[in-house]
């Protein structure tokens, strides 16, 4: 491992300093690939040369320890050794977790897509609730969430609603929130005070790119017609929303967001492309997976996840067995508390794995 890691150090001190050579501007692309393999690389690096840093400390305090007459200077030194000892220990432990083979879809950014499940129209709120729980976090987290389609329901709720998350390691962050998520709580409908319990499906996929995924003209059939809003309200008066069906596997995409048909169809596209790779990389997982699963599930959205407990103000995070009595906080946009440790439990799992090869 050191022999690769001083490899890994070497060529990331070739390509900081190339980021410095005029010549590199002048190629198109170039710096920004430069840049971005240099950031991936700098974590790896800094905690390698601070656990070889920590190692000459543990070899010049022994030797210290060992010349040393002075009683008290030799106890220094050896308190010295149990330090560098114990921190040594914590870098080697997230050097492991840094050369953890990475994610490929890590770096991307995100389609959320959350319907509404079991509870009719408390189900419909509550999927609105999720959206709204994301979206703040995604403020907080500086990423750009835009809308790409959504379907209303009649209590202002979301029957579905799909949105693309841009920003930095999105799909890293949020790649466990796929499942379903129940709610226990009394509806405004409910006279009597009783408790009920819904249910959401969340799906978050990795945005597809067009060289990833080629999808031949004559698979799609694209068909166009007048967009509706709840009630009758806000329709156009323009054929301007579109359905793409891709016939081979018969998934279809509508969207009717935008005014334009022509912007529609590029959304409806954007998720069509995401919907197809998502339902690829999941069957390649599926015959690569032995017996044993992840600790943090496989993200099938026929697991329930989590529970939001309004009463209790409890949420709980059941493929980990975390509860947290901060429901208000939580759905306000502060979930990595429980996104922090699923995150924790998958890199130990990889990690117990990796030890078992």
């Amino acid at each position: 491992m050191h022999d690769r890691l001083e490899d890994i150090a070497r060529r990331f001190d070739e390509m900081a300093a190339r980021m410095g050579d005029p010549a590199v501007y002048a190629q198109p692309g170039e710096f920004q690939k430069l840049a971005k393999e240099v950031g991936q690389l700098e974590p790896l690096v800094k905690a390698f040369r601070a656990l070889q840093q920590c190692d000459q400390g543990i070899a010049d305090a022994r030797e210290m320890a060992d010349a040393e007459r002075d009683p008290e200077l030799r106890e220094l030194a050896r308190a010295e050794v149990d330090a560098l000892t114990a921190q040594r220990v914590e870098l080697a432990e997230r050097l492991k977790i840094l050369l953890l083979p990475k994610d490929p879809n890590d770096d991307k950014n995100v389609l959320l897509e959350i319907r509404a499940g079991t509870g009719g129209e408390e189900a419909s709120l509550f999927a609105a609730d999720l959206f709204r729980m994301y979206g703040r976090y995604a403020e907080r987290k500086g990423w750009r969430l835009e809308v790409m389609d959504a379907s209303e329901s009649e209590s202002r709720g979301f029957k579905e609603v799909i949105a693309l998350v841009s920003g930095q390691s999105v799909f890293s962050t949020l790649k466990f929130e796929g499942g379903v998520h129940r709610v226990q709580r009394v509806p405004e409908t409910e006279s009597q005070g009783r408790i009920h319990t819904s249910a959401c499906t969340v799906a978050i996929m990795p945005e597809a790119e067009d060289v990833e995924l080629d999808i031949p003209d004559k698979d799609l059939r694209i068909d166009v017609y007048r967009s509706s809003g709840n009630g009758g309200q806000s329709v156009n008066t323009t054929d301007s929303a579109v359905r793409i069906t891709h016939l081979p596997t018969n998934t279809v995409v509508c969207c009717q967001d935008e005014k334009s048909q022509h912007k529609n169809k590029a959304k409806a596209m954007k998720v069509l492309r995401s919907r197809l790779l998502d339902a690829m990389q999941a069957a390649q997982h599926a015959e690569r997976a032995d017996a044993r699963r992840v600790m943090v599930g496989s993200g099938d959205r026929s697991e329930r996840i989590r529970t939001y407990n309004f009463p209790q103000n409890r949420v709980t995070d059941h493929r980990i067995g975390l509860t947290l009595y901060a429901l208000d906080q939580f759905v306000a946009g502060d979930i990595d508390p429980i996104l922090d440790p699923l995150r924790a439990a998958h890199q130990a799992e990889l990690l117990q794995a990796q030890q078992g090869e």
